[in-house]
């Protein structure tokens, strides 16, 4: 090794040793003669002197040095002098007396700062991934990814899981996104998909007898890029047979409420076990299934008032299906008209129509866009509703439910950001159950599954697939956090008679199923145990622990927003041969 010790590990206690240490020169200062060097590897910083008393020529060979070459001292660890401790610093109180200097490589002027943060284009720091790596705060993301991976490895291995890996190359059997799709050179015509998910597999492996299979999975949807999404991701995978959808969520919750505990001490949970709501329940209240549970501010609904309220937008709004629904922004009634229009432009982008206020200033004095064409007691009755008081803004849309709840469900967060609501070191796990089976597609008119095509109904609700599908639920739960649905699972069809019958609700073409899912059919003619899962993202999960702002900041080389890789230009060309090989060829 060209290294005895890592640059993070040595103390006081090690006072007198001779080490040798290598990695790369974070900064380096000259004070009297005397060269100062800050020498960093992925486990932190140590301070290396060259003092010409001591080592001339170690000192003379230091002159050239410059940040980010990569050096090798061989020295002996003294401790600071007296008062020159630096606390910050885990090796603060030492630092080595360097006896030889080897230069490794030296380094061109680096693109950005390395040892410091600065704002840095998002495009310059992926297109020079393995600089902005060597970041303090990168190379933590990417521990903390490897602690939480091996944690779970850990904890499943004492369950009684078994780790199996499953294909990457599959039969494109769409799961609700785009397939990667990979041509085959020996069937010509023919594809391979990238899987969306082990789904299939890991039901198969139940089949198989596995009992309980977890896998850190790699997956591929082609579908539009975000803040918390990439087209290739990780997941924890997990099944497991004989089991309720009790069981899995309680293995889940205990799993991850351990992992906080030991891999993020200095993070709080909000509460230990973590609240259930149905998806209806977190809808009404927090007008989405992903709900951050940190702070209040819960919806009402004033659609009962709005209806015969004397105010025309809110009455047609209602009279046509839809509703009126709001939320209390305590603390902001003396927004001024200019920052509420601000409100009402980012609501727009969510298909809201408009955003009706009504504002109580500090001196009790009321402003509102609609409270005039309301009776007294209906506007009263509003203002208890919400329990408005001196001081608070109350907002609310009028339309149709899905944009009602978006619109409402995104301001709601906007809000507590603005007042500084959502403590990032609070983590407020729960769970969303009782979904929806399936969701009326008006476009197709057409039943979806609102999880995946395998979910079970609710074995009470199973005679409602011929009757009354829309009131039909799915055996399946959400993991969310702090605004973000981390994971997702279900209890399976296992029973080949359920799984057609699913199969015809959704309009599949009895000949297309059998083409796409018939393996899964005949396997369910041969025994297959009752069984469920999740699969909890580790790059989202990871985003949250380490409190970053996006998905990239936890994947060593993530695509950007485009799905780009620009740090390698791909995709990219290939050459006429390989597309020749493939019986392939390009169309402008």
């Amino acid at each position: 090794m060209q290294k005895t010790h890592t640059c993070g590990e040595l103390r006081s206690s090690d006072e007198g040793c001779t080490v040798t240490l290598a990695g790369w020169v974070n900064r380096r200062r000259d004070h009297g003669g005397v060269t100062f060097v800050d020498l960093r590897d992925h486990t932190g910083l140590v301070q290396v002197v060259f003092n010409p008393d001591n080592s001339p020529e170690a000192h003379q060979d230091a002159v050239p040095l410059r940040i980010e070459w990569v050096i090798q001292v061989q020295g002996v660890v003294r401790k600071r002098p007296a008062g020159m401790e630096n606390k910050n610093l885990p090796t603060g109180e030492i630092e080595i007396d360097v006896q030889e200097l080897v230069v490794l490589n030296p380094a061109k002027t680096p693109p950005f700062p390395i040892n410091k943060e600065e704002e840095v284009d998002e495009q310059t720091r992926l297109r020079y991934r393995y600089m902005d790596l060597r970041h303090e705060r990168m190379a933590k993301n990417l521990v903390l990814r490897h602690k939480i991976v091996k944690f779970i490895r850990d904890y499943l291995d004492q369950q009684g899981f078994m780790e199996i890996e499953t294909p990457i190359l599959f039969k494109t059997t769409p799961e609700g996104a785009r397939d990667y799709l990979v041509p085959s050179r020996v069937h010509p015509g023919e594809f391979y998909a990238l899987p969306q998910s082990p789904q299939q597999l890991k039901q198969l492996l139940m089949v198989a007898g596995m009992e309980r299979y977890f896998q850190i999975a790699r997956c591929f949807r082609d579908e539009d890029q975000r803040g918390d999404r990439q087209p290739e991701f990780t997941q924890l995978d997990l099944e497991m047979s004989f089991v309720e959808r009790e069981d899995i969520m309680t293995l889940t919750e205990d799993l991850f409420t351990n992992l906080v505990k030991e891999i993020v001490p200095d993070k709080r949970l909000l509460a230990s076990p973590w609240p259930r709501l149905t998806y209806q329940e977190a809808m009404d209240r927090f007008g989405k299934d992903n709900p951050d549970l940190r702070f209040g501010m819960e919806l009402g609904n004033i659609s009962d008032l709005a209806g015969e309220s004397g105010f025309k937008v809110f009455e047609s709004v209602v009279a046509n299906g839809g509703e009126v629904r709001g939320l209390n922004a305590r603390g902001l009634g003396d927004y001024s008209r200019k920052q509420i229009d601000e409100l009402v432009e980012y609501v727009s982008q969510f298909g809201a129509k408009g955003l009706a206020y009504l504002a109580i200033t500090e001196e009790g004095e009321r402003r509102s866009s609609f409270a005039k064409f309301l009776p007294p007691e209906t506007l009263q009755t509003v203002i208890e509703r919400f329990e408005a008081q001196a001081g608070d803004l109350l907002l609310f849309v009028a339309d149709q439910p899905e944009i009602v709840f978006e619109s409402l469900g995104r301001l709601r967060v906007n809000l507590a950001d603005r007042l500084e609501l959502r403590d990032p070191d609070v983590l407020a796990f729960s769970w969303i159950i009782d979904f929806p089976f399936v969701v009326w597609n008006e476009d197709e008119k057409r039943w979806d599954p609102s999880h995946h095509l395998f979910t079970s109904p609710m074995p009470e609700d199973v005679s409602l697939l011929d009757s009354d599908p829309g009131n039909a639920r799915g055996q399946q739960y959400d993991m969310v956090v702090n605004d973000y649905e981390v994971g997702g699972g279900s209890i399976r069809i296992h029973d080949r008679n359920l799984q057609e019958k699913v199969f015809e609700l959704i309009g599949l073409n009895p000949e297309v199923a059998a083409e796409r899912f018939g393996h899964m059919l005949e396997a369910f003619e041969f025994g297959t145990p009752p069984h469920g899962g999740i699969a909890p993202g580790i790059d989202r999960l990871c985003m949250v622990l380490a409190g970053e702002p996006n998905i990239r900041e936890v994947i060593a080389f993530p695509k950007n927003q485009a799905a780009r890789d620009v740090m390698a230009d791909a995709p990219s060309p290939v050459e006429p041969k390989q597309l020749r090989e493939l019986n392939l060829r390009v169309v402008d």
